[in-house]
């Protein structure tokens, strides 16, 4: 949303003090930026949830795949490790599933709705834009009128101008009025809005990582050997290596 001031050229006389003209600047330009910002957070939020998914949907892939590896057919403890890993990974995707689902009904939706109130106000912006321009063109009229000598045919068409003045002038000062009051009630109503959207994601996301701690620490308990610390895993998966690449079909020439 943007929004250029206009600029009174043609009036002598200042039909919008500098003080109103700068409280509706400000009161603009906070919704401006408050704009901005919704479009950005409903942006980023739904990067967010789109990267949930496809992460947990990689994991069930990924475990799938572990599953259709021919050791699962020659290891019966490499298939139940893995089988614990399938089961893990698909309470976990759909977890997750849930997790977005609520964020995209309590937090996702309501910012997009919220966005969409602002090409209305931008609209009425624009309209107060055009009668504030109207207001100058008829006043400097009216003005040019004042100034010339007095005669019945200029007294005539000053009568004229100031008739045509009036309803654009009442017009002006009625769309000013109402954006002055109303768009800091509408800044102020942000808090009240968002504050249950943003409790909803708190809670979502509490909910999911209680629960990835209970799914991780099954499958923990279910995957780990007695007395392997991650030290004593990686100078085993080393030696084994080592003994790979001392075969014949991989040793360097």
């Amino acid at each position: 949303m943007s929004w250029i001031p206009f600029k009174i050229g043609q009036p002598k006389k200042q039909i919008v003090s500098k003080t109103v003209e700068r409280d509706f600047e400000r009161e603009y330009g906070k919704l401006q930026q408050l704009e901005e910002q919704t479009k950005r957070l409903q942006k980023d939020m739904k990067k967010s949830t789109d990267a949930d998914l496809a992460m947990s949907k990689s994991a069930v892939k990924i475990s799938l795949d572990l599953l259709s590896n021919p050791l699962c057919e020659q290891d019966q403890d490499f298939l139940r490790m893995v089988t614990a890993l399938d089961t893990a990974m698909k309470r976990m995707d759909a977890f997750n599933q849930e997790k977005v689902n609520q964020i995209q009904k309590t937090v996702i939706e309501p910012l997009k709705k919220f966005s969409s109130i602002f090409p209305s106000l931008n609209m009425a912006v624009k309209r107060r834009e055009q009668a504030l321009q109207d207001y100058g063109r008829l006043q400097a009229k009216v003005e040019k009128y004042e100034e010339k000598e007095k005669t019945g045919p200029v007294l005539a068409k000053l009568h004229q101008a100031r008739e045509e003045l009036r309803p654009v002038r009442e017009d002006f000062e009625a769309k000013n009025k109402q954006l002055l009051d109303e768009m800091p009630r509408f800044y102020g109503s942000r808090l009240d809005y968002f504050q249950p959207s943003f409790e909803s994601l708190i809670r979502a996301q509490v909910i999911y990582y209680s629960e990835m701690h209970k799914i991780f620490g099954d499958l923990t308990q279910q995957l780990d050997q007695p007395g392997h610390s991650d030290e004593q895993r990686e100078r085993e998966n080393e030696t084994k290596l080592s003994e790979l690449r001392a075969l014949s079909i991989v040793a360097d020439d």
